[in-house]
């Protein structure tokens, strides 16, 4: 610890002054509580916990023969084209005979959210039934990047897409849209 040291006054004559004793202060209580108030709340708080997505992904099947084409409603069935740079296509129904689009259509609520709820109530009504909803095949380029992809399944979380589906296969159409050829 540190002492401050006062001295007697060291004047030239004059009244003699008792000498007063130097104050010190024993931190060590001090430094003993805050540990103790850190180390507990360290233990008290939750930490932050991952955050994930739950996906339904399908067995691994050894013999690619095995894997068949599933046919769906073409009525029902809305693709979404992932591209670079933040690009995203959609178009309902098949690419040559497209129901809506395809269109340039942007990320967020005034973009592909409101398209979502849009065509999703289109579907219902379409059906009459709402097991049989909104078909969604998303379909990312190799040139897109991970945060796309993401941003696409949080708006499937949000808009209560229940089916949907990410496709790695491009037609050759497919492919002269997104570059934009």
């Amino acid at each position: 610890m540190a002492e401050l040291n006062t001295g007697d006054g060291g004047g030239k004559g004059g009244k003699v002054r008792s000498k007063k004793a130097n104050s010190k202060v024993d931190l060590t209580a001090m430094v003993d509580l805050a540990f103790l108030l850190i180390t507990f709340f360290m233990l008290t708080t939750t930490l932050s916990k991952p955050q994930s997505m739950d996906l339904g992904l399908p067995d691994r099947d050894e013999d690619p023969s095995k894997n068949k084409d599933m046919k769906v409603d073409e009525n029902r069935t809305l693709t979404v084209l992932v591209g670079e740079n933040n690009k995203m296509i959609y178009y309902m129904g098949l690419l040559a005979t497209p129901i809506a689009g395809p269109k340039d259509i942007s990320y967020g609520k005034d973009g592909i959210r409101k398209e979502l709820f849009s065509r999703k109530k289109s579907v219902l009504e379409y059906t009459g039934n709402k097991d049989k909803g909104i078909i969604v095949i998303i379909k990312p380029s190799k040139k897109s990047n991970y945060r796309n992809l993401v941003d696409i399944l949080d708006e499937m979380a949000i808009t209560g897409v229940s089916t949907y589906a990410i496709v790695n296969e491009y037609t050759p159409e497919e492919t002269k849209l997104l570059e934009g050829k």
